[in-house]
């Protein structure tokens, strides 16, 4: 994740996402993200001006972060000339990360947000849709090639897969309480693309 160089404030955003995440939104005080940071209410409310504030920063940075990830998938990637060889090695770089991405965090933010009724229709949501479509319009631009224009294949819904298999692979990591459940999604998602692309 992005840092801003001030260490409270990284402190109390690090810690929001961690109670956030794991308990919702609602259920997070500003009493326990300031426990949580070993912080104050005077730092809080110097960096913050509430809890919706904090929230919003804390998206941002969120998004920030999701779209680095994005990046790094391109741009370790970009050396392949083959489309098809690209798209499964895009693949793989986040199926080979997924371990890490698990001891990283325990689940997704925008699940968070967008289970809040608080931010329903809220500029919060738009930002997460422009993140999804941002990941949907990369992963379509390598697919296409790779599926030489094929009339039969959804190339965007196939690209909204990705987004999806992360979502439903951090419910399987919490369902089964196994970390690993993330990487084998992942993994079922590129041995679904790779059979697309030898059909």
């Amino acid at each position: 994740m992005p840092r801003d160089g001030n260490p409270t404030r990284e402190r109390i955003l690090r810690a929001a996402e961690r109670l956030m995440t794991d308990q919702g939104y609602s259920a997070t005080s500003v009493d326990q993200v300031i426990a949580a940071a070993a912080s104050s209410k005077g730092a809080f409310f110097h960096h913050f001006s509430s809890k919706t504030d904090l929230a919003v920063h804390l998206m941002r940075r969120y998004v920030a972060g999701d779209l680095a990830q994005l990046d790094a998938g391109l741009t370790a990637t970009a050396h392949l000339t083959d489309p098809a060889a690209r798209v499964v090695a895009f693949l793989r770089y986040y199926e080979d990360g997924a371990d890490h991405l698990m001891t990283e965090q325990s689940g997704c933010l925008y699940a968070t947000v967008l289970a809040e009724r608080e931010f329903t229709g809220s500029e919060m949501n738009d930002e997460i849709a422009r993140t999804a479509r941002t990941w949907r319009d990369a992963v379509a631009g390598l697919l296409r090639p790779a599926l030489g224009g094929r009339r039969d294949i959804d190339v965007e819904a196939l690209a909204d897969h990705l987004y999806t298999t992360f979502e439903g692979g951090f419910i399987l990591c919490r369902t089964y309480a196994d970390p690993s459940a993330m990487r084998a999604q992942l993994r079922i998602h590129r041995q679904l693309v790779e059979a697309l692309l030898g059909s």
